[in-house]
């Protein structure tokens, strides 16, 4: 079977198309916003690129970088559109099926091509494009359109299955699976509750992440408690960094940033999450969260937002972790960042269920297979 993957480059991607490896398929993949050079993560896959440019003229780089006005117009004749190169692609490979991940930067980029053939469209749901699509910027005829047009659908929880019917999807759901594929866990990183003295936050803070309130949150919290730990925030967003200049209390604390422009080995960042107490992330929308999946399955206690009831569904508040329900609240978050701390008891309850929940439920050897008869059903 040829399938044609469309998805912007993306490790949670590359995750969940690496299951297919040696399971008999020819895999394509259109990079959707064809950034960056072929990525060495799946060199098993066809990999389109290099679409974009109609010619990639001498000097171009240092154009773009000194004569940023003139490059753009330049570009505007130099650039092919998505829809000529995603058409192209079709011609050329004739796939069996088309498996588009996100809805706003993959789905409705190809939807005009699809629109005129009846290849068979998987749709993978990911972070806000079902929960959040109305602040994202998409049309309700958009999303009506696409729906219409995708034949299966994939969530990462059940909220968005839920939601998606409510706002018109009528076609087959193959199911709720991780958009990562699930999680490879090596117990080796896992450090025993004595030894955990990280407390991790997420540093998303673009509008959607609120990771700000996290750092507002942190100032409320007795000094006392905080003493012994040290603070790591990683993928923080430049106003994170910031915000921590210009904020005396913040910066007593010691705390280690990561900018989110700067690539982290996931193996690093889950070795962090092996020996962090607590993990934090706060946001106004999002899917299943990857790396609350991932925190859990390392022990980290979570303390997580809770954006149209998602979170719950993995989360039971007081019992394995913490439900923020007002992301903009920094009183709340801080309270919860204290009952942790002083909470020993509970913080090491829920280390043994959650390693023990992901483990179960997320387990990547496990999903393997499940995933890959996804494709061999569709007809």
């Amino acid at each position: 079977m040829k399938l044609l993957m469309v998805a912007i480059p993306n490790h949670h991607f590359f995750q969940w198309v690496n299951q297919l490896e040696n399971a008999g398929h020819d895999v394509y993949w259109f990079d959707v916003t064809d950034g960056g050079p072929k990525s060495s993560k799946i060199e098993w896959v066809t990999q389109i690129k290099g679409w974009k440019l109609k010619w990639d003229f001498p000097f171009r780089s240092t154009i773009k970088k000194k004569s940023p006005k003139l490059y753009k117009s330049i570009q505007k004749i130099n650039t092919n559109s998505v829809s000529n190169a995603f058409q192209k692609a079709i011609d050329t490979i004739q796939p069996d099926v088309v498996h588009c991940f996100e809805m706003q930067l993959s789905g409705l980029p190809i939807l005009p091509i699809m629109a005129q053939n009846s290849i068979p469209l998987i749709y993978s749901s990911w972070g806000s494009d079902v929960y959040y699509f109305k602040q994202l910027g998409v049309l309700k005829d958009q999303l009506t359109c696409f729906y219409k047009r995708a034949n299966y659908l994939i969530t990462d929880c059940k909220r968005d299955y839920n939601l998606a019917t409510k706002n018109g999807y009528a076609n087959q759901f193959l199911g709720v699976f991780p958009g990562n594929g699930g999680l490879t866990i090596d117990d080796s990183k896992i450090k025993s509750f004595d030894n955990r003295y990280l407390i991790l936050i997420k540093g998303y803070d673009d509008g959607v992440g609120k990771a700000s309130k996290v750092l507002e949150a942190l100032q409320l919290v007795p000094k006392e408690l905080l003493l012994h730990k040290h603070i790591v925030i990683y993928s923080a967003d430049d106003t994170i960094q910031e915000q921590i200049k210009q904020s005396k209390a913040l910066l007593t604390l010691g705390i280690t940033v990561y900018s989110r422009y700067s690539f982290i080995q996931n193996e690093a960042l889950l070795a962090v999450m092996g020996q962090s107490c607590i993990h934090i992330a706060n946001s106004l929308s999002d899917g299943m969260p990857n790396a609350l999946l991932e925190a859990m399955s390392m022990g980290a206690f979570p303390i997580q937002s809770n954006p149209g009831q998602v979170t719950e569904e993995v989360i039971t508040h007081t019992e394995n972790g913490f439900l923020i329900t007002n992301p903009l609240d920094e009183t709340e978050i801080a309270t919860h960042i204290k009952n942790a701390l002083n909470n020993n008891a509970l913080r090491q309850q829920a280390q043994d269920f959650n390693t023990d929940f992901i483990k179960m439920h997320y387990n990547r050897a496990t999903l393997q297979l499940p995933i890959q008869n996804l494709y061999t059903a569709i007809k």
